[in-house]
């Protein structure tokens, strides 16, 4: 069982400049949804970071908030949470596909992105994973999205976009010196 197993888990990062989170939290069961914030918040205050928590309705609605976040306002990074208990039709896998698919690609866009949505069979299996004194996936989240934070400021900011960019020297083609 996973409960007996042992995981590494990575120092949190330190920062010399102050870092913001955007805490985004699907509560559709309340009680893991809390559980899943305390972490979040306990490991992102704990790196000497600041936070803020909105709420939307459902986990596919967590990388569309985080979308708009990151395109309208001035967050370092962002945590995802929520939960997705299995139910009897096919809508759970939709909702999980979906929701990870979402903040993969905003994570692959540059958004430093923790992703503590459960995707679990039981709202017993949520709850020993939710619990901040237990497993604590939404500190996990939190210590993801810092970590990430912490990569995107020691490489430095975007350089612009991509493919070849010419030298600033004068160059020759087809027998040409005026193009530069």
């Amino acid at each position: 069982m996973a409960q007996s197993e042992t995981h590494y888990t990575l120092p949190l990062p330190e920062f010399d400049r102050p870092v913001k989170l955007l805490i985004v939290v699907a509560p559709y069961y309340k009680d893991i949804a809390d559980q899943l914030v305390l972490g979040a918040r306990t490991a992102i205050e704990a790196a000497g970071a600041v936070h803020e928590t909105v709420e939307v309705p459902g986990a596919l609605e967590v990388p569309q908030a985080i979308a708009l976040a990151h395109r309208l306002s001035n967050f370092d990074g962002y945590v995802a949470l929520g939960c997705v208990i299995r139910g009897e039709t096919t809508h759970y896998d939709t909702v999980c596909n979906d929701s990870s698919r979402a903040l993969s690609l905003l994570g692959l866009q540059g958004c430093a992105i923790g992703n503590g949505i459960l995707t679990v069979e039981t709202k017993a299996q949520a709850e020993v994973r939710a619990e901040a004194v237990g497993q604590n996936k939404g500190g996990g989240a939190a210590a993801a999205a810092l970590h990430l934070i912490a990569l995107a400021r020691r490489w430095g900011s975007p350089k612009g976009g991509l493919g070849f960019k010419p030298s600033s020297e004068s160059f020759q083609i087809a027998g040409r010196a005026d193009i530069a």
